[in-house]
């Protein structure tokens, strides 16, 4: 039972994640801003939340 909760908060959060990073390109495009969605993208932002898509925003502004 309690492992049935901790596998649907993980894919809860995954699924943020994945709506997250889609939004912000939606959002970002205006600009030619675009990050890619992949696995490296969406368990950062899974693990760091917020501070992980400004990380990534900033990360493609410096490069």
């Amino acid at each position: 039972m309690k492992m049935k909760k901790v596998i649907l908060k993980v894919m809860s959060k995954l699924c943020f994640a994945f709506i997250s990073v889609y939004g912000l390109n939606l959002i970002l495009s205006g600009v030619n801003i675009f990050i890619p969605i992949n696995i490296i993208t969406i368990v950062l932002v899974t693990l760091l939340g917020s501070p992980g898509i400004l990380g990534l925003v900033a990360v493609y502004l410096l490069i």
